[in-house]
C-alpha cells in the first residue's frame, strides 16, 4: 500500500490517495474543491493536483470516499468522478444528516433524502476492496452522526474523529453530534494495536512544530490533550462541551454543506443559467 497526502492550506484539509501497488487501483479520501467565499467562485486547483498524480502514476481510481459531510470545505468528488471515474461512497447514516439539513435549506426538490446521490452507502463492518487491499468500514460518530473511518492494514483514516495529539479532537456541537458518542467512537479506534497509524483529516499545527498527518495509537493514548488514557469519559465530555460552547460557526459551513449533501454537485441552475448557494437568515 502506498499513501500520498495532499494538503489544502486554505481549509487545513488533508486529502489522501491510497493505492495498491500490485494492481495500481486507488482510492481518494476526503477531496477538496477550492472555493472563495467572497467572490463565490470555485476552482479545481487542489483536485487537479490529485488528478495529475493519479495519471502520472498510471493509477486506476476505484473509490472516491468521504469520512463525513464536511462543514469546512467543499468536496471535489463529483468533479473527480467526471474526470477519472470511480464510485462515490459515504456512511449509510448520511440519511440522518440529510433529515436535518435538507429542510434547513429548504432544498427538498433538489436533494434526495435517501442518500442515492452517492453511488454507495457504507455500513459498519463492511469491507470493500481497493485492488487487492481490504478496507474495513468503522462507524465513528460524534463529530457528526455519519462519520466513518477506513481501516486498511495497520492504518486508519479517521477523518475528523481525532487530530494530532497536541490539537485533540473535533468539535461535537453540530446537529446530531455528541461528545458522548465521540468518546465511544474514539475508544473503539484506540483499542487497535499501539502501532496502528491514524491519518487525520486536518492539522492546525502550532508554531513550534511542522505539519503532520498521522500519529500512532500509542502516541495518541499517551499525549492527546483531550482523549489520552488518563482521561475519563465524564472528563472528556465536560472538556469537549466546554470547548464547543460559543464556538464560531465554520466560515464555509453554509456553502460546503449544501454542495456536499449533493455528493459534490451544485444546485440546479436557475433560468439564467447560474447555480446559487442559499444563505438562510437568522437560523444559526
Amino acid at each position: 500500500m502506498k499513501i500520498k497526502e495532499f494538503y489544502d492550506q486554505d481549509t487545513a484539509t488533508f486529502t489522501y490517495v491510497v493505492s495498491d501497488q500490485q494492481t495500481q487501483a486507488a482510492a481518494i479520501i476526503d477531496s477538496v474543491l477550492n472555493y472563495d467565499i467572497f467572490s463565490g467562485r470555485t476552482s479545481t486547483k487542489s483536485a487537479d493536483e490529485i488528478i495529475n498524480y493519479i495519471l502520472q502514476n498510471n493509477l486506476k481510481l476505484e473509490w472516491i470516499l468521504e469520512t463525513h459531510i464536511h462543514a469546512d470545505h467543499i468536496t471535489a468528488s463529483s468533479y473527480l468522478k467526471n474526470k477519472l471515474g470511480g464510485t462515490t461512497a459515504i456512511s449509510e447514516n448520511i440519511v440522518e444528516v440529510l433529515k436535518f439539513w435538507v429542510p434547513f435549506f429548504n432544498i427538498n426538490d433538489d436533494v434526495k433524502l435517501d442518500g442515492s446521490q452517492f453511488d454507495k452507502l457504507l455500513c459498519n463492518g463492511e469491507k470493500i476492496k481497493i485492488g487487492s487491499l481490504e478496507c474495513e468500514i468503522i462507524n465513528t460518530p460524534g463529530h457528526t452522526p455519519a462519520c466513518i473511518s477506513y481501516k486498511i492494514n495497520d492504518t486508519i483514516f479517521v477523518g475528523d474523529a481525532i487530530f494530532m495529539p497536541d490539537i485533540g479532537t473535533a468539535r461535537t456541537d453540530f446537529p446530531g453530534a455528541s461528545a458522548a458518542l465521540a468518546y465511544e467512537s474514539l475508544q473503539k479506534i484506540l483499542s487497535f494495536s499501539d502501532e496502528t497509524k491514524l491519518y487525520t483529516g486536518h492539522d492546525y499545527p502550532p508554531q513550534n512544530r511542522s505539519l503532520s498527518c498521522f500519529a500512532t495509537i500509542a502516541e495518541q493514548k499517551k499525549n492527546n490533550i483531550l482523549i489520552n488514557e488518563q482521561i475519563s469519559k465524564a472528563e472528556f465530555i465536560a472538556n469537549r462541551n466546554k470547548r464547543d460552547a460559543g464556538k464560531p460557526v465554520p466560515k464555509l459551513l453554509l456553502p460546503s454543506i449544501q454542495i456536499n449533501l449533493r455528493a459534490g454537485n451544485f444546485s440546479s441552475a436557475e433560468n439564467n443559467g447560474t447555480a446559487y448557494i442559499k444563505i438562510p437568515l437568522n437560523k444559526i
